[in-house]
């Protein structure tokens, strides 16, 4: 009697290593997921999300083994503090690769810890030139750094838009004042405009009448705004009670669905000019449309600015493991370096600092209080 029960309970055990024998892979978020940029950060996490439910769905083998896709976000709240203490959580943690941070203040620091840990990292937001000047290996972004943005936006505001004044704002982030530099440089190489006047405010201010009341004294044509969304709203409801006809120009900071809520009245039509990374024109805007349209679905609501540079991080992430038959970092790292993916973004591919190779941008403006794809430039 006792040797029948003991048989299938025998059995069971014999069996579970079979049941556990599946590989996960665990990939990171980091953004802010509180504070003011909030939407912003959910935004990444939801876009990484999608890539791994749709890795799992898929049955996406590494190595010719079936792997369980794991995401594991955290909240950096924009903190540089915050942001280090993220990123070692995910290396105790045993992620084997991190999508993030959104804020180049967080990306620079977290990095030297993807670094030491051999955990290969791509930034879907952040700009500053520094994160992928730091000789590290395992540092790559799937969108365009400053000194582009900069670029294209000053030779855009000088030869397009015909400014002969600008005025430059930024919020003394480390992307804010990067991207506000990289554009005075570029006025500056560009000629035919002077710099009326160079201003400064912080990440959550609200009042901006002291300096928008001086810089209005110049006659600008046109301002730059180095910074978020959450600030671009109140800034362009001040500059209209001011009487300011001057256009705001700016990065992918700004660039979201949620702008027209934050600035109201104020965004007018054609008024605001930003640049977001990436750009696909022709047969690749189907892709692009129908990726909008599944989140739309999924998550009840307008992307934001930065989820489809997520997912396609995953799915370079997830490519690279594939090309190199392991999810072991050091495996697959190489892998990563030498990529080309066609991603929903456009072709992904990187150069030997971890920017991306040939990077395009999209310009936008705002009509009747929604984003408008103006062209692509690169």
């Amino acid at each position: 009697m006792r040797r029948s029960i003991l048989l299938p309970c025998l059995f069971v055990l014999a069996a579970a290593p079979a049941v556990q024998a599946q590989t996960t892979v665990k990939i990171g978020t980091v953004s802010p997921l509180s504070g003011s940029g909030a939407h912003q950060g959910k935004d990444i996490e939801n876009g990484a999300r999608m890539a791994i439910d749709e890795l799992n769905a898929k049955g996406t083998p590494v190595g010719g083994k079936q792997v369980k896709w794991v995401l594991q976000p955290e909240d950096d709240g924009a903190d540089p503090k915050m942001g280090t203490a993220a990123a070692q959580k995910l290396v105790d943690a045993g992620a084997v690769a991190v999508v993030g941070h959104l804020n180049s203040g967080t990306t620079v620091p977290a990095s030297k810890i993807y670094n030491s840990a051999g955990i290969p990292q791509i930034s879907p937001a952040a700009t500053t030139p520094l994160y992928t000047r730091q000789s590290y290996k395992t540092a790559f972004r799937v969108v365009a750094n400053d000194g582009l943005v900069g670029r294209t936006l000053a030779t855009y505001s000088i030869k397009t838009l015909h400014a002969t004044k600008i005025a430059v704002i930024d919020d003394r982030t480390a992307f804010g004042q990067g991207l506000a530099d990289e554009f005075v440089k570029g006025v500056k190489a560009a000629g035919g405009a002077e710099l009326v006047s160079r201003q400064f405010t912080n990440d959550k201010a609200t009042d901006f009448n002291a300096i928008l009341t001086q810089i209005r004294a110049r006659k600008p044509d046109v301002v730059f705004y180095g910074g978020m969304d959450a600030v671009a709203g109140p800034l362009l409801k001040q500059m209209k009670a001011l009487g300011m006809g001057a256009k705001l120009v700016s990065g992918d900071g700004i660039c979201s669905e949620k702008l027209p809520q934050l600035a109201g009245d104020a965004l007018g039509n054609d008024h605001v000019l930003c640049v977001v990374a990436g750009g696909v024109t022709g047969p690749e805007e189907a892709a692009a449309k129908a990726f909008s349209d599944r989140y739309r679905q999924r998550y009840k609501m307008e992307l934001q600015t930065y989820a489809p540079y997520a997912y396609d991080a995953v799915m370079v992430f997830a490519q690279a493991m594939q090309q190199a038959g392991s999810s072991d970092p050091a495996k697959f790292l190489p892998a990563l370096a030498k990529v080309k993916h066609q991603g929903v973004t456009g072709t992904i591919a990187f150069d030997p600092h971890g920017d991306l190779l040939n990077a395009a941008l999209t310009l936008y403006t705002y009509r009747d209080g929604k984003k408008v794809k103006l062209q692509v430039m690169r």
